[in-house]
């Protein structure tokens, strides 16, 4: 779903709202979240691993291929489904402006399941998510820090700690960004040895 010159201005403004109802519903982003991560998947298997009502599951799938980003892969029964790629660039009021890519959805559909993203959400809104997902595969490319990014953002720099760590595991599903070094909690270091060496 990129936004391109030859779409109408009808299909941009369509492709906007529907858009703006998965960052403003998220368990319709982590729904989904969930099928642009599996490629193609029936809704039972959303249902089983999403923890969802069957009629609630249902009810989701349809309204995410109503709202175009969700489309009907396999008409055979049981129908499996696949979601669309979202692209769309929009300038805030003041001028900046910000890509709604999958990996932010996904960010957005985690709100309900982690209270770091939830917390973000609340003090910086979705624009500012998206700004942090973009220090997050910064960080995780090894580029920026988190002080560096408190320091940009005007934030602390607990804040921008958590919710670059709360957005790690989308970087790395999203942008295929490789694990580097070890977290001090997997180095195999003898306390009395670092104690001698302090």
């Amino acid at each position: 779903m990129s936004r391109t010159s030859n779409r109408t201005d009808g299909d941009i403004v369509r492709d906007f709202l529907s858009v703006a109802d998965l960052l403003e519903e998220p368990p319709l982003a982590r729904l989904y979240a969930y099928f642009a991560r599996e490629g193609e998947a029936t809704v039972q298997d959303a249902l089983t691993a999403l923890d969802l009502a069957q009629g609630t599951a249902y009810t989701y799938v349809n309204r995410l291929v109503d709202a175009g980003v969700v489309e009907v892969a396999d008409d055979e029964q049981p129908r499996h489904y696949a979601a669309r790629e979202i692209d769309l660039t929009v300038t805030a009021a003041d001028d900046r402006t910000y890509t709604i890519t999958p990996s932010l959805v996904d960010a957005v559909g985690r709100r309900e399941t982690d209270d770091d993203i939830d917390v973000y959400i609340d003090r910086h809104g979705v624009a500012g998510l998206a700004t942090a997902l973009s220090y997050a595969v910064a960080r995780e490319r090894g580029n920026v820090t988190h002080r560096l990014m408190a320091q940009d953002l005007d934030i602390s720099p607990l804040a921008a700690e958590l919710v670059l760590q709360a957005l790690r595991p989308i970087v790395h599903e999203h942008y295929g960004i490789e694990d580097s070094g070890a977290s001090i909690d997997a180095l195999d270091v003898d306390d009395r040895d670092a104690a001698d060496h302090a």
